[in-house]
């Protein structure tokens, strides 16, 4: 039987209550548990939604990493609110945070760059990302040439770098049966979090 989500159970700080979820999800076996979606709208509100992954949250908000040019950061500096889903069914649970979204600072995305593979240092050179290219291979040359170019020591790229979500709603949603799910909400105001249960 799945475990009940109530108001009386829940850590009041929304923060604390992700931590104890994702420290659970940390110990199963559920893939890619810093999965996430990440949905945006761009400035006359299309909206577009991918996969990425979460590299590191605190009270400051959610962090992740992408090319600034991409369709993503785009629309994320041109219209900077976002949500972001955590679905790990495995435990049928989800999360959906939303709230503005800001960029990092230079020295925050380079620290980061320089923990991730060289290969995918250079691939951040070499992929123009979002962009029409005409096969596989050009690609391929592209790269090639950034790691003759770079070989171990690659700088971060001018137009690659963090962004990070400061949450202004968090939804926690648990699975129940005859889809009587559990949905507890925290909404943000004035700096305090209301929590409220939303119909499934």
């Amino acid at each position: 039987m799945l475990e009940p989500l109530t108001k009386s159970i829940v850590d009041k700080n929304p923060f604390k209550q992700f931590e104890i979820w994702y420290q659970e999800i940390l110990k199963s076996d559920v893939k890619e548990p810093t999965a996430m979606t990440l949905a945006t709208a761009s400035k006359k509100g299309f909206p577009s939604a991918r996969t990425v992954l979460l590299k590191e949250y605190d009270e400051k908000g959610f962090l992740f990493f992408t090319n600034y040019e991409s369709r993503k950061g785009k629309e994320l500096i041109e219209n900077p609110a976002a949500e972001l889903l955590f679905y790990w069914m495995d435990l049928q649970r989800q999360v959906r945070i939303s709230g503005k979204v800001e960029k990092t600072d230079r020295e925050d995305s380079e620290q980061y760059f320089k923990t991730r593979p060289l290969k995918s240092r250079i691939g951040a050179w070499a992929s123009k990302q979002s962009e029409i290219i005409p096969d596989r291979e050009y690609l391929e040359k592209r790269f090639s040439e950034f790691e003759k170019k770079f070989k171990d020591d690659v700088p971060l790229p001018s137009n690659w770098g963090g962004f990070r979500l400061i949450p202004e709603r968090f939804e926690f949603w648990q699975g129940r049966e005859s889809r009587l799910h559990d949905r507890i909400c925290y909404l943000k105001k004035n700096k305090e979090w209301e929590i409220v249960r939303l119909s499934p």
